[in-house]
C-alpha cells in the first residue's frame, strides 16, 4: 500500500508538473518572416522573433508530409498538417538554434528539396537551408564595404587523373597592388559537404571583408577545396584513409596555387584549418608534415596534446574551438596544456551553438586576427 501511495504521489507530482510546463511555455509570436535563405519571391519558410521555423508545401495528393532538420534529417521531424487547399502547413515545436540549419522534406515515402528555399551541399546531397537570425550576425552580414573576390580554379591532379576543383579569396586590395604578396589559409569543409560550403553556408568571404574593413586581419588568401571525405560514410572515420588527400592538397594544389597567385610562398605564410572532419584532416597533415603550415586550427575537429607537438618552433599558432554544446572542457584544457608547454594556443568557444555553422562562423571570425601577425 506504501509503494502504491508513493507511485500515486510521484504520478500526481509529474502531471502537476507537465501542466505547469505547458501553461509555463510562452506562446508562439506570430512575426514570422521570409527566411534569409529562401528563393526570390518565397514567402515560406519562415522564422519568428523567438526562433520558431513555420513551413507550408504545396502537395495536394499526399497522404503525409514531414520536415526534418538537420543534416540528413537527423534532428527528428515536424508533421506538417493538411489545409482545404491542398497545402501543407506546420510550425517546430520549439525555437531552432541561432544561424544556419539543413533540412529536407518527406512527402509520403520520398524525400526532397523545399521549392521554396535555396539549396546547400551537406550530407553528400543537396539540402533545402533555412536561416534563423542571430544576435552577433552582423560581422557575416553583407555590408557597404570593399569586397574580396571568391573564383573558381580548376587544378591538375595528377594523383588522380583527375581536374579538381577548388575557390579560392582574395581580399578586397588584391588587384590594386600587383607587387603585394599575401599568406594564404588553407580552409576544409566537414563530412557530407564540399568545397562550395565555407561560402555559401559559412560567409567566410563576408567575415574576411568585414574584418579587413574594420582593420581588425592582416589579409590573407583563403583556399577552399574538396576534402575527398564522402567517399566513406557518416561515422566511418576510422576507414578514412588521409594519403590521397594529403598528395592532392600537398603536392597539387599548393604549388597551383603557388604558381597562379601572388602567395607568400613558404611554411611561416601558410595555415590549414577545419570543421568536423576536415579539422581531423587539419590535425593529420599538419602533424605529419610540420615543413608546410605554421598556423594550426580545428573547429569542432579535435584536439592537439604537447606531445604532438615534436618541434615548437615551427609552430606560430594552435587554434582550437567548439561549440558550449559540444566539449567546450577538452578545448579549454588542451589549450591549456599546449600554453603550459610552450606554445602559442588559443580556445574559444561559441556560446549557445552546437556542431553547426555558426559555432564555425564565429571561430572563423576570432581566429582570422590570430593568423599570421608576426610574418612579414
Amino acid at each position: 500500500m506504501k509503494t502504491r501511495k508513493l507511485f500515486v504521489s510521484a504520478f500526481m507530482l509529474a502531471m502537476a508538473c507537465l501542466s505547469y510546463s505547458q501553461q509555463d511555455k510562452p506562446a508562439i509570436i506570430e512575426d514570422f518572416k521570409p527566411s534569409s535563405k529562401n528563393q526570390p519571391g518565397q514567402e515560406y519558410p519562415q522564422v519568428n522573433s523567438q526562433g520558431y521555423a513555420r513551413f507550408r508545401i504545396v502537395a495536394p495528393e499526399a497522404e503525409s508530409v514531414v520536415v526534418s532538420l538537420g543534416p540528413g534529417g537527423t534532428k527528428g521531424g515536424t508533421p506538417l498538417s493538411k489545409a482545404e487547399d491542398g497545402s501543407w502547413m506546420g510550425t517546430t515545436a520549439g525555437p531552432l538554434d541561432e544561424g544556419f540549419h539543413y533540412y529536407r522534406i518527406t512527402v509520403d515515402k520520398g524525400t526532397f528539396n523545399d521549392p521554396g528555399t535555396m539549396t546547400f551541399y551537406g550530407s553528400t546531397r543537396l539540402e533545402s537551408g533555412i536561416e534563423v537570425p542571430a544576435h552577433d550576425q552582423d560581422f557575416y552580414a553583407l555590408k557597404n564595404v570593399p569586397h574580396g573576390k571568391v573564383q573558381q580554379v580548376l587544378f591538375p591532379s595528377p594523383s588522380t587523373n583527375t581536374c579538381r576543383r577548388a575557390f579560392v579569396y582574395t581580399p578586397p586590395d588584391y588587384e590594386k597592388d600587383r607587387k603585394k604578396r599575401y599568406p594564404v589559409l588553407y580552409l576544409q569543409h566537414g563530412w557530407g559537404e564540399d568545397e562550395t560550403a565555407w561560402t555559401n553556408q559559412g560567409h567566410a568571404n563576408l567575415i574576411m571583408d568585414n574584418l579587413i574593413a574594420e582593420g581588425k586581419v592582416r589579409p590573407f588568401i583563403i583556399v577552399m577545396t574538396y576534402g575527398m571525405t564522402n567517399d566513406i560514410k557518416m561515422g566511418g572515420l576510422k576507414n578514412f584513409d588521409i594519403k590521397p588527400f594529403q598528395t592532392v592538397l600537398l603536392d597539387e594544389l599548393i604549388p597551383y596555387i603557388d604558381a597562379n597567385f601572388r602567395t607568400l610562398a613558404n611554411q611561416p605564410n601558410r595555415a590549414m584549418a577545419g570543421l568536423s572532419m576536415g579539422g581531423m584532416e587539419t590535425r593529420t597533415i599538419t602533424l605529419a608534415r610540420p615543413d608546410v603550415f605554421s598556423h594550426y586550427a580545428l573547429l569542432s575537429g579535435g584536439t592537439y596534446s604537447p606531445d604532438d607537438i615534436k618541434d615548437k618552433s615551427k609552430v606560430k599558432l594552435i587554434f582550437l574551438s567548439c561549440g558550449s554544446f559540444e566539449n567546450p572542457d577538452g578545448v579549454r584544457k588542451a589549450a591549456a596544456a599546449l600554453k603550459e608547454a610552450g606554445i602559442n594556443a588559443v580556445s574559444y568557444v561559441s556560446e549557445g551553438t552546437r556542431h553547426e555553422f555558426q559555432t564555425w562562423r564565429r571561430s572563423l571570425k576570432e581566429l582570422a586576427p590570430l593568423l599570421f601577425r608576426d610574418q612579414k
